[in-house]
């Protein structure tokens, strides 16, 4: 009888623990859901931009990117990726080449990892904002 008085509080707990990790996940996927298909990808007019070093930042709850973006002659010199923070998302990086070779945010992104490619994109567009 006493074994049951103890182990009734103790399932309840983990059963209450469990639900409510349960929801927190389920309430994080939403927002995050909705963060990625907020984000919008303007593309840049290079014409516009100096020479310089400019870095980038974006984040949405569980993926991150931060770029530093080289400009010589209104051309995208280089992408160097100094953070991703990702799940599944490390083909993503790929979408750096792709940015380079085409001079452009207009670029498809990477099968798989759609949303690193949309982050990463972001803070490639926010490095080159800054002109």
């Amino acid at each position: 009888m006493k074994k049951k008085q103890v182990l009734i509080p103790i399932l309840l707990a983990i059963v209450i623990a469990g639900g409510s990790f349960g929801i927190k996940t389920l309430l994080d996927l939403k927002t995050y859901r909705e963060q990625v298909n907020a984000i919008s990808i303007s593309d840049v007019d290079l014409d516009r931009i100096g020479d310089g070093i400019y870095t980038g930042r974006h984040e949405v709850l569980w993926i991150s990117a931060e770029v530093r973006v080289t400009v010589k002659n209104h051309r995208i010199e280089d992408i160097a990726l100094i953070e991703h923070r990702n799940g599944k998302g490390k083909p993503a990086e790929a979408i750096l080449y792709r940015v380079l070779a085409a001079q452009s945010l207009d670029v498809d992104a990477v099968s798989g990892a759609t949303n690193s490619s949309k982050v990463i994109l972001k803070a490639i567009e926010n490095a080159l904002k800054k002109y």
